[in-house]
This record gives structure tokens, C-alpha cells and sequence, in this order.
């Protein structure tokens, strides 16, 4: 996947983030700040905390800081996500990563 960040602020910050059709991003968590996520094309295949649900255009949701997530795109276009970012720090820095199919540094 990769990201644009579209504005950013003292206490927000907003993406949209692409995936590629087939791509699954970061088993992860941020630890000061919370997402809301909004996909505005495809579809997004998520895990918040122990919950799993499939989101489609026009569809939204919340990932409080502290909660490990992740975005997946099973479908056949490019999946495309308004993310919302908020939190006092929005550092890129703030990320623990369990799983990663990119080879980047998992957390222990």
C-alpha cells in the first residue's frame, strides 16, 4: 500500500491510503492516536481488535489507539481509504507491527 497525506495538523491528520488489489497491510497499533477510517473505492476486508468485517464504498469505521488492526483488499480494483487520524502525537514512529509481509520490523 501506500498513502497521501492530504492535511495535517497540531491534532489530526488526513490520508487516503491505497491498496493494491491482492495487498493486505501491517497486523499493527498506534498507541496515541485513533483512526476512522472511510473507503471511497473497493473494498476493505478489516480486523479491529478481535473483530472482522468487510467494508464497501460509502462504508466507515472506528480504530480506537491501543487496538491492533489491520486493512486487507481481496476484491478486484484498487482499494482506496480516507483515513482520519487523531491523537496528540502523529508520529509515523508510533507503530507496533505483529505482522508484516514486507519485512519490516515486527515488535516484540
Amino acid at each position: 500500500g501506500s498513502y497521501t497525506v492530504l492535511e495535517e495538523h497540531q491534532f489530526f491528520k488526513i490520508k487516503r491510503v491505497s491498496v493494491k488489489c491482492g495487498s493486505i497491510l501491517s497486523l499493527q497499533k498506534h498507541h496515541h492516536r485513533s483512526e476512522h477510517w472511510i473507503v471511497v473505492c473497493g473494498s476493505a476486508d478489516v480486523i479491529i481488535g478481535s473483530e472482522s468485517k468487510t467494508l464497501t464504498q460509502g462504508q466507515s469505521t472506528f480504530v480506537p489507539a491501543g487496538v491492533v488492526h489491520r486493512l486487507e483488499n481481496k476484491g478486484k480494483i484498487p482499494l482506496e481509504v480516507i483515513e482520519v487520524q487523531i491523537g496528540e502525537y502523529l508520529g509515523e514512529d508510533d507503530i507496533e507491527r505483529y505482522e508484516d509481509v514486507y519485512g519490516r520490523e515486527i515488535s516484540k
